[in-house]
């Protein structure tokens, strides 16, 4: 069973960036597909980018394209989010997310969050304005 550990996340001013870190542990990481998920304080907790298990194929939310870039390592287990032009509404709680339908990201449900069965524990992101 792969277990999920985010890491990276801190304070930062509007316009800084921040690489988030999500550390997989057991064997089969490279056969999940992955993605980050956001909540911040009484909201849903929302789709922000989806990685194959090769890393070829990528999705991300219209509100971090261009923003955001969401890499995986397989030969370290880990998956990466690098946020870049961050903004105030970015203020969150970032999850990892793993599902073992390795072929989730082809699907038209990459987003949701009753796709993914392993969940991190989050990490906190607020940027300041």
């Amino acid at each position: 069973q792969v277990q999920l550990v985010e890491s990276g996340g801190g304070l930062v001013q509007a316009g800084g960036s921040l690489r988030l870190s999500c550390a997989a542990s057991g064997r089969t990481f490279s056969s999940y597909a992955m993605g980050w998920f956001r909540q911040a304080p009484g909201k849903e907790r929302e789709f922000v980018a989806a990685i194959s298990p090769s890393g070829a194929i990528i999705y991300y939310a219209d509100s971090v394209k261009g923003r955001f870039t969401i890499s995986r390592d397989n030969a370290k287990n880990t998956l990466y989010l690098q946020m870049n032009s961050l903004k105030p509404e970015d203020t969150a709680v970032y999850y990892c997310a793993g599902s073992k339908k390795s072929f989730l990201v082809y699907s038209r449900t990459y987003y949701a969050t009753n796709e993914y069965d392993l969940w991190g524990q989050g990490t906190q992101v607020t940027v300041s304005s």
